[in-house]
């Protein structure tokens, strides 16, 4: 019996499971979507991230029943969709408002007065913490706060994002201004990037459902990703027609190129 066969399978109704096994009905209009993600890939357990953002999207975080979903769909054992999930920070164990703000405190976000950003939207949303929420988790104008440790954005600190939307170049007023905007259930444009719809939704995206209808599909999700000061090193490499230095040669028996190491290791 192969994986997605094991999805339709009813789970053996005996008193122990009836305690231990979460109930996963929440998940049964998911299983056309399900077998998608794991179609995608040649071993089944390759699928699991998307998976779990498919789980977020119907749940708003990864609950019991959607590490359960998960391990049924692939195969595999809760325990090891545990581990991932609580792995990766994006996977989220607590509900999620309508929408997730992440401020960058990393290094030059942080010397740029990303600290100061974070500090007054925690106050603004009533002294909240790290991946807290103010609001109940999925209404309009409920944010959860968090602070992240990089954005990938540097040229452009200090930044935050809005359901990983970017807003770029913030002060505390600007910042401040957002979370303002948000809470009353309107939705500002990103500096880059696709318009806001809101957590849920943006997770339904990351599970690799591009053209779906309530995302407004693929045109919708389109949008600048790049800024000026990101293209300016590439531009003036064009302008005076700078180019990088040749590939080394590749090694007699390597499939990568062969590269030599301090002390003539390669």
């Amino acid at each position: 019996m192969t994986a997605l066969e094991r999805q339709e399978s009813p789970v053996p109704d005996t008193g122990r499971q009836e305690r231990d096994f979460p109930d996963i009905s929440i998940f049964d209009g998911q299983r056309e979507r399900a077998a998608a993600i794991v179609a995608r890939y040649p071993q089944p357990r390759s699928a699991l991230l998307p998976l779990l953002h498919l789980v977020q999207y119907v749940e708003g975080h990864v609950s019991r029943s959607g590490v359960a979903f998960c391990a049924q769909v692939l195969d595999i054992t809760a325990a090891e969709v545990s581990a991932v999930a609580t792995f990766y920070t994006m996977y989220k164990r607590e509900p999620v408002g309508e929408h997730l703000v992440s401020v960058c405190t990393n290094t030059l976000c942080a010397a740029l007065g990303g600290d100061e950003i974070y500090a007054a939207v925690r106050e603004r949303l009533g002294g909240i913490g790290h991946e807290e929420t103010s609001g109940t988790p999925g209404e309009t104008g409920s944010l959860t706060i968090e602070h992240a440790e990089c954005l990938a954005a540097c040229d452009l600190a200090p930044v935050l994002t809005v359901d990983y939307e970017f807003f770029d170049r913030q002060t505390v007023d600007s910042a401040v201004e957002i979370v303002d905007a948000l809470q009353r259930g309107e939705k500002p444009h990103p500096t880059r990037g696709a318009p806001l719809t809101d957590f849920r939704r943006i997770e339904l995206l990351l599970a690799g459902f591009f053209d779906e209808a309530e995302l407004g599909g693929a045109a919708a999700n389109a949008g600048p990703s790049a800024d000026q000061a990101t293209l300016a090193g590439a531009q003036l490499a064009e302008e005076r027609n700078w180019h990088a230095p040749p590939m080394p040669e590749r090694g007699p028996d390597r499939t990568t190129e062969s590269t030599t190491l301090p002390g003539g290791a390669s």
